[in-house]
C-alpha cells in the first residue's frame, strides 16, 4: 500500500491562497511533479509543475495517519437535485482533483447511499496512480449486490456492514465483509478508521456523500476537507455538510484555508487538524 514519505520542498502555507488550476499532467513537467508525488516526494515549489506541488505536497509530506474528506457542492450548498441527480455539479478539473486525491490515499470511504445513487466506481481513472481499497460503509447491507465495488473487482473493496446485517454468501474475491457495532444503523467513524488502520490503511479519503462526510466532520476524524463549490443554483436537493451546529457563532468551526481555483469552480481546503 502506498505510503507517501516526507518532501523537503514544502514551505509554510499563507491562511488564504489562490492557485491556478491548470497543472497539465498530460506535459512532460507535470507528470514528472505527478510522479514525484506518487512516488512520496514533494517536487520544487517553483516553475512547471509547481501547482501540483503547491495543491498535493503538504498530503504527501505529513507523517502519520491522515484522514481527508472531498465534496462538490453548488453555490446553495447541494450536492444534488432533490431527485438525486448529481451529474455533474462540478466541472472537470474538479473530477481530475477527485482523482488526484485518491491516487494519493491507500482507502477511499464512501456510504451506501452514494453507491446506491451514483453506483461509483471509486477507482483512479483521469490521472496515473494506483486504486485504493475502496471502503462501503453499509450498516443494513442495502447495497445492490451488482454495485460496481461489489462486483468489478479492479480494486479492494472493504463491505463494513453492522453486526446484525443480513449479507447473503457468495461473495466476490476482492469483497471482504467486515461486521462492526452499528448502533441506531451508524458506524463510529472512529471505529471504522480503526479498522482500516489494523490493515494498515492509515491515509483515508471519505468520499461521499454528504451525510458520510458530514459525520466524519462531526466526530473531529478529519485532517483535512476539500470543499468544491460551483457557480451553480440548484435552489433544493440533497445537502452537502449537514450536522449539529453550535447554539452561538462563537462555536461554529473556523479553520485557517487554502483555495485552488478549479476551472469554473472554487475548492477550499480546510485545516481541520494537524
Amino acid at each position: 500500500m502506498r505510503r507517501p514519505g516526507t518532501g523537503s520542498a514544502h514551505t509554510a502555507e499563507p491562511a488564504v491562497r489562490e492557485t491556478p488550476a491548470r497543472d497539465d499532467a498530460a506535459a512532460p513537467d507535470g507528470a514528472a511533479a505527478w510522479a514525484a508525488l506518487l512516488a512520496g516526494e514533494v517536487p520544487a515549489a517553483h516553475g512547471p509543475g509547481a501547482a501540483l506541488a503547491e495543491r498535493y505536497g503538504p498530503l504527501v509530506a505529513r507523517d502519520g495517519p491522515l484522514v481527508i474528506a472531498q465534496l462538490g457542492q453548488s453555490l446553495d450548498g447541494f450536492i444534488a437535485s432533490r431527485t438525486g441527480h448529481a451529474e455533474f455539479v462540478t466541472g472537470p478539473e474538479d473530477r481530475e482533483h477527485l482523482h488526484r486525491l485518491r491516487a494519493l490515499v491507500d482507502a477511499v470511504v464512501v456510504g451506501a447511499g452514494t453507491v446506491v445513487a451514483d453506483d461509483c466506481r471509486l477507482t483512479v481513472r483521469a490521472v496515473a496512480g494506483e486504486h485504493p481499497v475502496r471502503v462501503l460503509l453499509d450498516p443494513s447491507a442495502r447495497s445492490p449486490r451488482g454495485a460496481a465495488v461489489l462486483t468489478d473487482g479492479a480494486a479492494p473493496t472493504l463491505w463494513v456492514v453492522g453486526e446484525d446485517a443480513v449479507v447473503a454468501g457468495g461473495l466476490a474475491g476482492h469483497v471482504e465483509l467486515l461486521r462492526l457495532p452499528a448502533p441506531g444503523r451508524r458506524l463510529a467513524p472512529a471505529e471504522v478508521l480503526a479498522a482500516l488502520a489494523r490493515r494498515g490503511l492509515d491515509r483515508v479519503l471519505v468520499e461521499g456523500g454528504g451525510r458520510t462526510v458530514s459525520g466524519f466532520l462531526a466526530a473531529g476524524a478529519l485532517h483535512r476537507l476539500f470543499l468544491t463549490t460551483a457557480p451553480m443554483l440548484i435552489g433544493d436537493g440533497v445537502p452537502g455538510i449537514r450536522f449539529p451546529g453550535a447554539d452561538h457563532l462563537s462555536g461554529a468551526v473556523r479553520a485557517p484555508v487554502r483555495r485552488f481555483v478549479l476551472g469554473e469552480d472554487l475548492c477550499t481546503e480546510l485545516r481541520l487538524r494537524d
